[in-house]
């Protein structure tokens, strides 16, 4: 990074000329991130789609055995994240941590490919998909090594890096097309082994990908140890010098001087006092015992203090994506539930309403470019922001658009169960004894695109938020817990579906989500959801409102 500097005699022209080599790097480091990103997609949601079929087709597992066998998976794979975001902001670097994990999910792939293309028992099979959970659980450290590319001193690469985590989210969504549509037909309508050979083929691709843009990755965060002890050691020597009074002055506060603004935590900034959380400033307090016998479990920087500080003020606004989450993955639930009964048929082709989920896709894929190139330049225009909004001022944006989602998904509801009524088709039109409403699927169509639209404001928000606010050492892993709010919303989801489902069904009715939906009043439920979002939002705001943003010594 020091290399960056340029003396002030350097011609302009040869300014010129090295700013636009760096930015021709940023890019190329960038095209690789992003390539092995998607290509990484790709490959595991052609394994996660279609994971169901297999458990019961190949493997003769129960259809409830398998459901459950597909949400351990996934709740694994929400979780091993945490894992790969450690070792690399304490041991091994980002750089090396994914270079390992690609590895370890090419042996995933080629297990679970050697195991569909033999038909070898469950064991193999296994070992194969949550070795793979582990392998995948790249997305926080790839998304903070892709930010770490940008120069954050420079106003116009900060707007670059803003920019970065739109197009890394889209990537996302065109592997999940890719994978989620094409390699699932091959799998469906060829063979398994095929099916899976092919994702094995991509992890192989992706550490290509990566290792041949090792020379245009410029800027790494090295690793600075133990974040779980930094904090452990905050924690102890706070509660050691409880009975200490700290100093007005936070100047008195002990800190590691340097005159190039890093801290004594490797490759990380000083973070500047803040007046939040004041008991834990204690633990900067130097006190004449500190300078008898000094130890870390007595005597902290106030950078390490700031550093729990950061992650203290991240925790409600990750608890405020629980919601969001909870009410975001009724497009894999509620949702299809309401178009398995409706008209599936454009002509003679039959659409499965789990299908309709490509126009989430697709609006994802629609709203970055747009966000990117036309609202973020009007918003700076108006707010003279770098970034056009404030990161919390995008996320709040998201909530508010995926409870007009929930609004929308109620009010389809609510006409679906007139044509019911009108018909007099309450017991005869489950989908599953092939007669439908007289009521196209299509119209389901609104309420994925609008909810496309949430995730364009909400997660990428997250996505920049978690990693901007991060203390420098902490990024992979402060990312990582961003996405356990998405984990722990999918469990929410579905204890309120059990929940409403047995409250409402009391004394003999059939409550607001039965197993025949036609007699029930899914449209409160989606009411339901729609209140818990405004609420949401309205405690969102007094979050944003507390808020206090990081700030570095420079």
């Amino acid at each position: 990074m020091e290399m960056e500097a340029v003396e002030s005699n350097t011609l302009p022209g040869a300014a010129g000329r090295r700013t636009s080599k760096r930015g021709r790097r940023v890019f190329l480091a960038c095209v690789f991130i992003l390539a092995n990103n998607c290509f990484q997609y790709t490959a595991f949601f052609a394994v996660s789609t279609n994971l169901v079929n297999y458990l019961k087709d190949q493997l003769h597992v129960g259809s409830k055995a398998a459901a459950n066998g597909v949400t351990n998976w996934l709740g694994t794979s929400s979780i091993t994240p945490l894992v790969a975001a450690f070792l690399a902001d304490a041991f091994l670097g980002r750089y090396w941590t994914i270079a390992l994990f690609l590895l370890i999910s090419v042996v995933a792939y080629v297990v679970l490919t050697v195991s569909a293309a033999a038909a070898l028992e469950s064991a193999a099979f296994y070992a194969g998909l949550y070795l793979l959970a582990l392998g995948g659980a790249l997305q926080p450290v790839l998304v903070s090594f892709g930010a770490d590319q940008f120069d954050e001193a420079d106003e116009a690469e900060r707007g670059r890096q803003s920019s970065f985590f739109n197009w890394f989210y889209l990537s996302i969504n065109v592997g999940s097309l890719i994978g989620g549509t094409v390699l699932v037909w091959v799998q469906s309508s060829v063979s398994w082994g095929l099916g899976y050979g092919i994702p094995a083929l991509l992890s192989v691709v992706t550490v290509a990908v990566f290792l041949a843009g090792t020379t245009a990755y410029q800027r790494h965060q090295p690793p600075g140890g133990s974040p779980l002890t930094r904090v452990a050691q905050v924690v102890v020597a706070a509660a050691r010098k409880c009975r200490v009074e700290a100093p007005e002055d936070a100047s008195e506060l002990h800190e590691c001087e340097a005159d190039d603004g890093m801290s004594a935590i490797q490759g990380s900034r000083r973070l500047a006092h803040t007046d939040q959380f004041r008991f834990l400033d204690k633990a900067a307090v130097e006190t004449a015992a500190d300078k008898a016998r000094p130890s870390p479990w007595r005597l902290c920087t106030v950078t390490q203090v700031e550093e729990l500080k950061c992650v203290l003020r991240l925790l409600p606004v990750w608890a405020s994506g629980i919601i969001f989450a909870a009410a975001y993955t009724q497009m894999t639930t509620t949702f299809i539930l309401q178009g398995d009964t409706m008209d599936p048929y454009v002509g003679g082709f039959r659409v499965p309403a789990a299908v309709l989920s490509v126009f989430d896709t697709l609006s994802v894929m629609l709203w970055v470019p747009l966000y990117d190139r036309v609202i973020v330049p009007l918003a700076r225009r108006a707010t003279g922001r770098d970034r056009g909004f404030s990161q919390l001022a995008r996320m709040g944006v998201g909530l508010v658009v995926l409870t007009a989602a929930m609004l929308a998904a109620g009010t389809l509801e609510v006409q679906r169960r007139r044509v019911v009524a009108r018909h007099g088709m309450y017991d005869t039109n489950t989908g599953a004894d092939g007669r439908y409403l007289p009521m196209s699927i299509f119209w389901q169509v609104p309420q994925y695109v609008v909810v496309g639209a949430s995730e364009v404001f909400t997660f990428i928000g997250q996505m920049e938020f978690f990693y901007d606010q991060a203390p420098d050492a902490m990024r992979s892993l402060c990312s990582g817990l961003s996405m356990t709010s998405f984990a722990l919303g999918n469990y929410v989801s579905s204890a309120l579906v059990t929940v409403v489902a047995r409250a409402t069904a009391r004394g003999g009715r059939d409550g607001w989500i039965p197993d025949d939906i036609n007699r029930g009043h899914l449209d409160n439920f989606f009411w339901l959801l729609a209140m818990l979002c405004i609420g949401n939002f309205g405690v969102y705001l007094l979050i944003a409102r507390w808020y206090t943003y990081k700030k570095t010594v420079d």
